[in-house]
């Protein structure tokens, strides 16, 4: 493919700008400012499907994107999740849960030579918690509904991170599909 090499280079461009969004996210929800926050968590999610989507139409992305992708996730929804729990938003428990989740499966991906490909699990959980953080953060009028909702999609979204978080340490790589 003509533009592969193109495409891995935007995909992993794409990867670096999503871990940038990470502090301007947290500064944002810290100074009050919602809706910057919103939209860079939107900005952040959508960035996070696009790299995905010209990796594969590369035919496959860098190993080094391979490997950074996941922590970049890790950055756009731990901060504002992070934020959350101190503001009494979410249980702190429930977010050092996940939190130490992700931490091992860095630390499994770290020992993997691919980087540790994402299963379907995965995908889901990061998909889902995605949407539970734009509904707990939108910020505009009649938000307690969405916000109601976002809490209840966290729940199903932390089921989902434990249980990927077991078929990764549990599975052989080869079982997975990516």
């Amino acid at each position: 493919m003509p533009n592969s090499s193109l495409s891995r280079q935007l995909a992993d461009g794409l990867t670096i700008a999503r871990a940038v969004i990470g502090l301007p996210l947290i500064l944002a929800l810290v100074q009050g400012n919602g809706w910057l926050a919103w939209w860079l968590l939107l900005l952040g999610g959508l960035s996070d499907a696009a790299d995905g989507w010209l990796a594969r139409r590369a035919g496959g992305g860098s190993v080094w994107g391979a490997r950074l992708d996941p922590l970049t996730d890790k950055i756009l929804i731990l901060a504002p999740l992070l934020w959350l729990g101190a503001a009494g938003s979410l249980p702190l428990w429930a977010i050092w849960l996940l939190l130490a989740r992700e931490l091992l499966i860095s630390g499994w991906r770290a020992g993997q030579g691919s980087g540790g490909p994402a299963s379907w699990g995965g995908k889901a959980k990061t998909i889902l918690q995605f949407a539970a953080l734009l509904l707990l953060l939108w910020p505009g009028g009649g938000a307690a509904p969405l916000q109601l909702l976002g809490f209840w999609l966290f729940w199903p979204s932390l089921a989902l991170a434990l249980s990927s978080a077991w078929g990764y340490i549990t599975e052989p790589a080869a079982d997975r599909r990516s």
